[in-house]
Formats: structure tokens, C-alpha cells, sequence
């Protein structure tokens, strides 16, 4: 019977390089942590964003709600959602977001 040891020493070599790699573990619904330091920063520069969405889908009321429910401010719910999304669907920022303060 001929030594497969070499090839078994290679399948565990292999298999401890497949375990070593980061694992997608990351939930795509966790915001980035970029994100989440321009949000903390009450001082960033702010805009407006507005656009008509379907009454159907009660995202003001849900909004209004989930903000009661966490005190999360309203236009931070809809930047951490538009941002996680963006960047699961593949836009992420052209550059890191800077914490910009209003003068």
C-alpha cells in the first residue's frame, strides 16, 4: 500500500488555511462602523433628504415609532438604513465619511 501521508499532511495544511480565513460572518444589517462615528458626532454637517415613498409602506409612522421606541433620532434611522443598504448592494461612500462640523 503506497504512503499517502504527504497528501494527507497537505488536506490538513489546506483545511488549517480554510479555518484561518475571516469568516462572512457579519451581519449585511449592522451599519458600519464609519457610519456609526459620523452618527454619534451630534456636530456633523446635515442636510435635507427628501423623497416621496409609498404611503403603503408606513415608513413615517414606522419611523415615528421605532424612534419612540429607541430615542433614536429620525434622520439618523433613515441614514444608517439608506447607508447600510448602499453598501451591501455595493455603494459605498467615494471616500470615508469625515465628521464635517457645522460652523
Amino acid at each position: 500500500m503506497p504512503d499517502q501521508s504527504p497528501y494527507a499532511r497537505r488536506l490538513r495544511e489546506i483545511a488549517d488555511a480554510l479555518d484561518a480565513e475571516p469568516q462572512a460572518t457579519d451581519d449585511v444589517l449592522m451599519p458600519h462602523p464609519d457610519t456609526l462615528d459620523v452618527i454619534r458626532n451630534r456636530h456633523t454637517k446635515r442636510g435635507q433628504l427628501n423623497h416621496a415613498v409609498p404611503e403603503v409602506l408606513q415608513l413615517q409612522r414606522r419611523i415615528r415609532r421605532y424612534n419612540a421606541d429607541t430615542g433614536v433620532p429620525h434622520g439618523d434611522i433613515v441614514a444608517l438604513a439608506l447607508d447600510t443598504w448602499l453598501r451591501a448592494k455595493g455603494y459605498p461612500p467615494s471616500r470615508p465619511p469625515t465628521n464635517t462640523t457645522a460652523t
